[in-house]
């Protein structure tokens, strides 16, 4: 049976991606069409890397109102100075299996470690939820640091315990120092 007769009329997702300078963002014009066309914006992910901008948006409505929004997105695609794009999408399943952990790694800056921490984490069947980094000078001694965040997923039959002792022996010999610690909302 086609998925999208099974869904209720409100059920229709709308994926949008931009990048852009960060002096010229669409956030608000964006946010504009989706309300203007009757739709939800439902999840959003803004960032400033650099001298741009990346703006993802979740948005939900009537798949009228989500093709109302398309035409209407358009218009921004044609701004030569906005990377523009978007499809539609189905709403994520439940993870209830996955428990979320947050692991956060501040250490002395190097090439690959977070090449180390992704594929520590792959390897095991562990899906990375968020992740943010950057590198940056330390103002007390002015050396490169790095820095990241992850929210990870970590399947409900995973011994916890020994997974942390396998991730600090990991962070032992890269020098790094790390936390992992369940999410408490």
């Amino acid at each position: 049976m086609n998925r999208s007769a099974q869904r209720p009329a409100s059920d229709h997702h709308l994926l949008i991606q931009t990048v852009s300078p960060a002096t010229h963002s669409p956030l608000l014009a964006l946010a504009k069409r989706i309300a203007d066309a009757g739709c939800n914006l439902i999840d959003s992910r803004v960032s400033t890397i650099g001298a741009d901008t990346s703006v993802v948006l979740l948005a939900q409505g009537a798949w009228d109102a989500i093709a109302k929004l398309e035409n209407a997105l358009t218009r921004i695609g044609r701004d030569e100075e906005v990377r523009l794009l978007h499809y539609r999408t189905q709403p994520r399943d439940a993870q209830t299996h996955l428990l979320p952990y947050l692991v956060e790694v501040v250490a002395s800056d190097k090439p690959a470690v977070l090449v180390e921490l992704i594929e520590f984490f792959t390897r095991r069947g562990i899906s990375i939820e968020q992740l943010s980094s950057m590198r940056y000078r330390a103002m007390q001694t002015g050396a490169d640091m790095f820095q990241a965040q992850l929210t990870i997923g970590i399947p409900a039959e995973t011994h916890i315990a020994a997974l942390r002792d396998d991730f600090l022996e990991l962070c032992d010999g890269l020098n790094l120092d790390a936390i992992m610690d369940p999410v408490k909302f």
